[in-house]
C-alpha cells in the first residue's frame, strides 16, 4: 500500500500542477516509485498513452518527473471543453460522449467506481502517490458531489498541502479564506500551506508566515520561488501565450485559436536563442512572419468559422500565396483542407458541412470514434521546402475525430503549404532544426549561429532544476512526516 500526498491550490492555476511534478522528481531521487494522480482533470492539452488511451498533460508532465510511462489510470476522467457549457467525457481514456455542465454534474457520482478502482490500482505498484486537486477546495456551491479535491481526499485518506500564488497577489487572503470555508474534518486534512511562486526574500515573508500558521493552525510547508522551467503547460492559462511578442532572425507566428489545443507541439521551436514563436490572434499579426503554424482545436469547424470572420483566413492564404510556409497539425490540418463535413453533429458546433481553406488536397469527414493512437516513423518523399527532413525519425500520437482519407505519409504537402495529424511532429531530434534552417536558407540568413539540442536529456535537466527549486522552497522533513502520518 502506497504513502500518499495530496495538493490542492487556492485557485486554478496555483501552481499546483508543477509543484506535483516537483514532488514526483523528488521522491524519485531519493529512491522511492512513485506516481501522480489527478481524478478529474479539465484541460483541452491531452496526450496518447501506449495503449492508445486518453489522458491530461499535467500527469503525462508528472510521471515523466517520476520516469514512468503515462497510464490512463493517472487521470481516470479527462473533461475536454467543447462549447461555453459542455464537455467531451474521457473515462479511463475512452470517449463517453458529450454532456453539458449540468448533466455530467448531476452523474459524477457515477464515475466513482471508475475512480477509485484507478487509484487502487497505483496504490497497489507504487511507494508514493502524489496526488493533484483541482481549481480549489473552497467552491462551496460544488462541493456536495466532489470527487477531486476535499471529496477525493476523503475517499483516499490523503493528507494535504495547500498552495497559494503569492505572484498573483493576495496569498494570505487566499491561503486563510479557502481553509475558512472549508468543514472542521476538512481543515483538519491541512498539514501545511504552500506560498507559491515567490520572487525576493523570504525574510520579508516571516511576520506573515506566523500570523499565517496561527491563524490556519497548521504550518507553511515553504516558500517556493518562481522558478522559470521549460515544461509543458497544461492549458490555456498558459504563459506563453502572453511574452512578450518581439521578433527574431527568424519569425514563426502561431494562430490563437480560440478552442486551441496541444499548442505544447510548438514548443521546440520555442528553444532556439535566434527564432521568435508568437502566438497571434489578429491578421496583421501574421505580416512579415516566416512560417504559420495551425495548431489543433477542440472544435474545427467552430475555429474555422472564427478563423474566416476575424480575418485571419483571407491573412493566411494571402501569405500562403506569397510562398510563406504554412503548417497545419491535426485541426490545423483539417482546416487547410477542401472541406470538413460533420454529418452526426459530433463536434456539436450547428453545422454539418462548411469549404476548408482549399490550400491541401483533402477533405475531413468527422466520426463518432475518436482516433487514439502512438505512431513514430521516417519521413519519406517529403517535396520542397522540408525535404530535407526525408529520412529523420519522428514520434507522436494522434487524437482526432474527423478522418481526412487514406494516408501512407505522416505530412501531407502541397507546395508550401504542409499538414499532418501527429502531434508532437517536431520533438524528435534534428525534426525542428531541419525546419528552421530551412528558413534560414529561405531568408537568405545564416544558420550556422543555430544550436542543435538534445529534447530528451533538455527535458531531464528540465524536471531536474524544478525538482531543485522545490526541495530548496519545501522543509522536505515536514513533508516526508507528513507521509508518514507523523503530523
Amino acid at each position: 500500500m502506497a504513502k500518499n500526498i495530496m495538493i490542492q491550490g487556492t485557485m486554478s492555476n496555483a501552481g499546483k500542477s508543477l509543484l506535483c511534478a516537483g514532488l514526483c522528481r523528488i521522491f524519485k531521487q531519493d529512491g522511492y516509485r512513485v506516481a501522480p494522480f489527478k481524478s478529474q482533470n479539465m484541460a483541452l492539452n491531452s496526450f496518447i498513452t501506449e495503449s492508445g488511451g486518453e489522458m491530461g498533460r499535467a500527469q503525462v508532465v508528472q510521471a515523466e518527473a517520476a520516469g514512468i510511462a503515462p497510464d490512463v489510470r493517472m487521470n481516470p476522467i479527462l473533461l475536454k471543453p467543447t462549447t461555453d457549457v459542455g464537455s467531451q467525457v474521457i473515462v479511463n481514456g475512452q470517449v463517453q460522449g458529450n454532456m453539458k455542465a449540468m448533466e455530467y454534474y448531476q452523474r459524477k457520482r457515477e464515475f466513482v467506481p471508475a475512480v477509485m478502482e484507478a487509484y487502487k490500482a497505483l496504490d497497489e505498484a507504487y511507494d508514493i502517490v502524489v496526488i493533484e486537486g483541482a481549481g480549489s477546495p473552497a467552491e462551496i456551491n460544488l462541493k456536495q458531489e466532489d470527487i477531486v479535491n476535499m471529496g477525493l481526499a476523503k475517499m483516499v485518506d490523503a493528507p494535504v498541502l495547500l498552495v497559494g500564488d503569492i505572484d498573483r497577489g493576495g496569498v494570505f487572503a487566499q491561503l486563510y479564506g479557502t481553509v475558512a470555508l472549508l468543514e472542521p474534518e476538512e481543515r483538519a486534512r491541512i498539514k501545511g500551506t504552500v506560498v507559491n511562486k515567490f520572487r525576493g526574500d523570504k525574510a520579508i515573508l516571516e511576520p506573515g508566515l506566523k500570523t499565517l500558521e496561527e491563524l490556519c493552525g497548521c504550518p507553511v510547508a515553504g516558500v517556493v520561488p518562481y522558478v522559470t522551467v521549460d515544461i509543458d503547460d497544461e492549458d490555456s492559462l498558459s504563459e506563453r501565450f502572453h511574452r512578450p511578442q518581439g521578433r527574431r532572425l527568424i519569425d514563426i507566428a502561431v494562430v490563437r485559436l480560440p478552442r486551441i489545443s496541444n499548442f505544447t507541439d510548438f514548443a521546440p521551436f520555442e528553444r532556439y536563442d535566434s527564432v521568435s514563436v508568437r502566438y497571434v490572434q489578429a491578421p496583421e499579426e501574421l505580416a512579415g512572419a516566416d512560417m504559420i503554424l495551425l495548431p489543433g482545436t477542440k472544435s474545427t469547424i467552430a475555429d474555422l468559422m472564427w478563423l474566416r470572420q476575424s480575418g485571419l483566413e483571407a491573412a493566411i492564404l494571402k501569405a500562403a500565396s506569397a510562398r510563406t510556409l504554412v503548417f497545419g497539425v491535426c485541426g490545423g490540418y483539417q482546416m487547410l483542407g477542401q472541406r470538413v463535413s460533420d454529418p452526426d453533429q459530433v463536434e456539436a458546433a450547428g453545422v454539418t458541412e462548411i469549404a476548408g481553406m482549399g490550400l491541401l488536397p483533402v477533405e475531413t469527414v468527422f466520426h463518432g470514434e475518436k482516433v487514439q493512437t502512438q505512431t513514430s516513423g521516417t519521413f519519406q518523399e517529403i517535396p520542397g521546402r522540408l525535404a530535407g527532413l526525408n529520412g529523420l525519425h519522428y514520434t507522436g500520437y494522434e487524437i482526432h475525430m474527423g478522418r481526412s482519407g487514406d494516408r501512407q505519409n505522416p505530412v501531407l504537402c502541397r507546395d508550401n503549404v504542409y499538414g499532418s495529424y501527429v502531434h508532437g511532429i517536431f520533438d524528435a531530434p534534428g525534426v525542428a532544426d531541419t525546419i528552421v534552417k530551412a528558413l534560414c536558407r529561405e531568408k537568405g540568413v545564416d544558420a550556422g549561429q543555430l544550436q542543435s539540442f538534445d529534447p530528451a536529456a533538455y527535458k531531464e535537466q528540465q524536471y531536474d532544476k524544478l525538482a531543485q527549486a522545490v526541495r530548496e522552497g519545501l522543509d522536505m522533513d515536514l513533508i516526508y512526516r507528513i507521509l508518514n502520518r507523523e503530523v
